[in-house]
């Protein structure tokens, strides 16, 4: 109980250190929209040349572009969360305050992570969709039961992308600039996670490899649960797994990285 009131506590800590950005969330709120209305219309173009493209009709493809502007911050599929003050303590030192608490570093990253998510999904995310929803024509389901199997899979889309964003972080631990994995993070998020073009239109063998990558369980899979063209089981078993796996290989590469930590009088 203890433990889990501490990170409830990182967690809660994590959600006001964003929500005192305020005009940082706005201007957010702002950049999303204007993104969003230049991908619906791109999308529109698109799909009056390709009619169902991927499977998705023009509401459905609507649909993603909103959905993607709501979830880039929560998600950071961009990057831009915690892995950027995890390497900067890294290559200061101060990770060596981290290790002496009495917490997980990955379970305390990750608590914090999950508060600034949930706060990027209120504050920067659902204006922007509600404004796509109110403008242009959209496939939401009417169904309560998708609407909650859609936000086990964002949940689990949250800890998917913590997951990838730790492992990451922890490269600091062996390179002297994690500037390069920062960029490669940005646009491995962009084009593999379907922020681009969804992963359903992309052909043959680089459809399916993007759409079996841990990338594909952040938007891809939960737009399809909530447009009901998946099924919500497979999705939460296949997010689930990568979670379980990338959450295993940080614990793993956290392990070797701290064995690397020299700490002056110890």
């Amino acid at each position: 109980m203890g433990s889990a009131r501490l990170y409830a506590a990182v967690a809660a800590g994590g959600f006001r250190r964003y929500a005192t950005y305020r005009a940082a969330t706005a201007a957010g709120v702002f950049t999303n929209t204007v993104f969003g209305l230049i991908l619906v219309y791109t999308y529109l173009a698109l799909w009056d040349e390709r009619p169902h493209l991927g499977g998705y009709d023009q509401a459905q493809a609507v649909t993603f572009v909103w959905l993607g502007q709501a979830l880039y911050a929560t998600l950071a599929i961009q990057g831009g969360g915690f892995e950027i003050d995890l390497m900067e303590r890294i290559r200061t030192g101060d990770i060596a305050i981290d290790l002496y608490r009495p917490a997980d570093l990955q379970a305390w990253w990750l608590a914090n992570d999950m508060g600034r998510a949930v706060f990027q999904l209120l504050g920067r995310g659902v204006i922007p969709f509600a404004f796509g929803v109110l403008c242009f024509p959209t496939a939401l389901p009417g169904d309560p039961g998708t609407w909650l199997a859609f936000l086990v899979t964002l949940v689990l889309a949250m800890i998917v992308s913590f997951a990838i964003r730790f492992l990451v972080a922890l490269s600091g631990f062996w390179l002297m600039d994690g500037t390069g994995a920062l960029q490669v993070l940005m646009v491995t998020g962009i084009f593999c996670s379907g922020m681009t073009l969804p992963l359903n239109a992309f052909p043959g063998a680089l459809g399916e490899a993007v759409r079996a990558l841990p990338w594909a369980a952040q938007l891809q899979m939960p737009a399809d649960v909530l447009m009901g063209e998946a099924d919500p089981l497979p999705v939460f078993v296949f997010q689930a797994a990568w979670a379980v796996a990338l959450l295993t290989a940080g614990r793993l590469v956290q392990s070797a990285a701290t064995r690397r930590v020299v700490v002056q009088g110890g």
